[in-house]
Order: C-alpha cells, then sequence, then structure tokens
C-alpha cells in the first residue's frame, strides 16, 4: 500500500476516535458505535496494508 492510503487509514481511525469521545462524552450511543466501528474498519484495512508489505519485502 502506498503512503496515501496508510494516511487515509491513519485519519480514518483519528476520526473514529473522535467520533466515539464525542458520543461518550454526550450520552450519544449511535455516534460511540460509529466510531468504534469507523476505528475496526481501519485497523482491518492497517492489518491488510501490514500483510502486504510482508510480501512485498
Amino acid at each position: 500500500m502506498g503512503l496515501a492510503d496508510k494516511a487515509k487509514n491513519a485519519a480514518q481511525d483519528a476520526a473514529g476516535k473522535v467520533k466515539e469521545t464525542v458520543g461518550d462524552v454526550t450520552g450519544n450511543d449511535k455516534l460511540e458505535a460509529e466510531g468504534k466501528a469507523q476505528q475496526a474498519e481501519a485497523s482491518v484495512k492497517k492489518t491488510g496494508e501490514g500483510v502486504k508489505d510482508a510480501f512485498k519485502g
């Protein structure tokens, strides 16, 4: 994966953390769940990047 993809995934993870925190502070369970889901999606993408990078090396 390219550097741009890694940056997008990091941004997605950060946005998910913000959503989760805001949802937790405001008591908005839906927003908190969306944030957790967004972080999970970013994590899966990061894992895929790691696997691809391992095979390239």
